[in-house]
């Protein structure tokens, strides 16, 4: 198992953990505010969002017709794939203490969650399954409406909440992100030359 954090890194990697753990303290610390105190430990919540889960649900029956069922399983196996990418591949090959565990700055940040995971940070898999979510559903149904793009800042922000309430570093999240995209990419790829792209029948964005 490599180990992100220590003493043996290259100079660019260290230089490039410096400026995680400096913006890390800017987005705990430092930009910070008590509406967000309270509504970031709610928006990484997946409770939170059943609503818009239920209105994609409702979206693609109403829309896709016999394709729906199938895109509803392209988006759940796409979220699946990339959680076991991010836990059981990547996170069993590196670890990296999460910021509300780390034994050097652990008593010096601010965690507003209950539960502080032990396995490794590196990379969040919040992150990874939102992004590879949001990348299948603007590549396979953007077309229908511009306002699908705003899937990408639902997963942002849920992402951006887990640096937030300290359970992430930054680099946790643009690993996962990368990581969550370019599956989320290859899935779309995969439902399209399958089933093609789904076409609409109403119009509800």
């Amino acid at each position: 198992m490599i180990l992100l954090e220590g003493s043996g890194h290259l100079g660019f990697l260290q230089h490039i953990l410096h400026i995680d753990y400096w913006l890390f303290e800017k987005i705990n610390g430092q930009w910070t505010s008590p509406f967000f105190d309270a509504a970031f430990p709610f928006l990484r919540e997946a409770e939170f969002w059943l609503p818009f889960y239920l209105f994609l649900l409702v979206f693609a029956l109403l829309n896709f017709g016999k394709k729906a069922i199938w895109w509803c399983l392209g988006l759940i196996m796409t979220a699946i794939i990339s959680d076991l990418v991010s836990s059981s591949v990547i996170k069993q090959s590196i670890f990296r203490y999460r910021p509300c565990q780390d034994p050097v700055i652990g008593e010096k940040i601010r965690v507003l969650v209950k539960y502080c995971p032990h396995s490794s940070s590196f990379t969040s898999s919040h992150a990874c399954n939102h992004f590879s979510a949001a990348m299948f559903i603007f590549m396979t149904i953007g077309h229908t409406s511009k306002w699908w793009a705003l899937v990408y800042l639902w997963a942002f922000v849920i992402s951006y909440a887990q640096v937030y309430v300290g359970v992430h570093y930054p680099l946790d999240i643009l690993g996962g992100t990368t990581v969550g995209c370019l599956l989320g990419y290859g899935m779309s790829v995969f439902f399209k030359k399958q089933f093609g792209l789904p076409g609409t029948i109403n119009t509800m964005v």
